[in-house]
């Protein structure tokens, strides 16, 4: 069978069979290609144009997937680890670390064994909750009441030892307000963050976003080589478990006004006025000067 004619949508949806059919590995992209009867270019530029991510962006997300489903339902480490497709620990607790954000025995048990420090503090937006393991930020949200933040962060890591530490966040939380006021950063924060392959690369963009800028969804999934993929870079925002730190409030319709937001649409509005951007009006793309 030869889809080197075209068919780019076709191509994708039936190298996407191949791989979810096999259930102790994941076939690589030149194994896929073979298979299909194209060049591994020819199937690379299809799943590009097509979903926004290579063969192998795919296919490690597929193996994530398997990893947490095999944990979540109870299964062993190491039979986990060879149902996901991955070939040793060593290539499993490389991908874990930056995707799981804890080992593979501890995201299984829902965080036991994870330790996760937290804060709570007041900012212009309301009660502020900072939450960080040993690698970097986990979590950020803002609420009227400081309790029900806390209670909220105890379900969602619900295995984990949680402990509130306020003096040792005291660099973070100065950096997160620093933000929220508008004002420019000392630098990057370390995250320890989970999302699919597509959130990450939507993260990554909105960090891109200069202060006082705002873009469109439509403008942020073609800057990720996704164009049209405007309803999934919202959805992307919407999941963002670090608001601030990843601007997604820079993210607006093209006809104007602020939208959707997680912590609420006033919110929102202040965050950008704060960083002197106007979202009332129909959004106009940043002019660059050569």
């Amino acid at each position: 069978m030869s889809y080197i004619n075209g068919m780019p949508t076709t191509l994708v949806t039936e190298a996407c069979r191949l791989m979810e059919a096999t259930d102790d590995r994941v076939p690589s992209a030149p194994e896929l290609a073979r298979a299909l009867a194209v060049s591994p270019d020819q199937l690379r530029r299809a799943f590009t144009r097509t979903l926004g991510v290579t063969p192998r962006q795919y296919g490690d997300t597929l193996r994530r997937e398997r990893l947490r489903r095999q944990l979540r339902d109870g299964g062993d480490v190491t039979g986990a680890l060879f149902s996901a497709g991955y070939g040793s620990t060593s290539r499993l607790y490389e991908a874990a670390h930056g995707h799981l954000g804890m080992t593979p025995a501890s995201y299984r048990s829902g965080g036991a064994g994870a330790t996760i420090v937290y804060t709570v503090a007041a900012s212009p937006l309301g009660a502020l909750l900072v939450a960080a393991t040993d690698r970097g930020l986990c979590k950020v949200d803002v609420g009227d009441d400081g309790p029900a933040l806390e209670a909220a962060l105890a379900r969602e890591f619900h295995r984990a030892e949680l402990r509130r530490d306020d003096e040792a966040l005291t660099g973070l939380v100065t950096d997160v307000l620093a933000r929220i006021e508008g004002r420019t950063p000392a630098g990057d924060l370390p995250l320890d963050v989970q999302g699919t392959a597509f959130q990450r690369r939507v993260w990554e963009e909105l960090q891109r976003i200069p202060l006082g800028q705002t873009r469109t969804y439509g403008e942020v999934a073609a800057a990720i080589g996704s164009p049209g993929a405007s309803r999934a870079v919202g959805s992307a925002c919407g999941a963002n478990p670090v608001p601030v730190v990843v601007p997604c409030h820079r993210v607006v319709p093209a006809t104007g006004g602020v939208g959707n937001y997680g912590l609420g649409p006033a919110r929102k509005r202040r965050l950008l006025a704060q960083e002197g951007a106007t979202p009332d009006a129909p959004h106009r793309a940043p002019v660059t000067r050569g």
